[in-house]
């Protein structure tokens, strides 16, 4: 029999294994040679025509942002709602807390024009 920490160490050793012959497989297999073509931008299976740097607007990125942080707002509610009646007050009161933070920074977007689009 294993003693309680042989899974762990047998686990940790595989993972080395495949980690480490996944970097040497890598290594032993890439092409030796470097193409121009290699280099070049690749757009929709043909040659790019006029400039490849484009700066577009990523205002696209804090809606995302929020969208993640009440994302998981809603895992940590849910489970609490559930058990809501066994918890008690000491629980209300965390949720109460947890949930005024979470309003203070969605009115600090708000005020700082975070969702307000271009």
């Amino acid at each position: 029999m294993l003693s309680p920490w042989g899974a762990v160490f047998i686990f940790l050793a595989v993972g080395i294994v495949f980690g480490a012959g996944g970097i040497a497989t890598s290594f032993l297999v890439h092409p030796r040679r470097q193409y121009a073509s290699k280099y070049e931008p690749y757009e929709c299976g043909m040659e790019t025509i006029g400039p490849t740097w484009v700066q577009f607007k990523t205002s696209y990125f804090l809606y995302a942002l929020l969208f993640v942080i009440f994302d998981v707002e809603t895992i940590y509610l849910y489970p609490w709602a559930v058990k809501f009646q066994s918890l008690g007050l000491f629980a209300f009161i965390e949720m109460l807390v947890f949930i005024f933070i979470l309003v203070v920074g969605l009115w600090y977007a708000w005020k700082e024009g975070a969702l307000e689009w271009m």
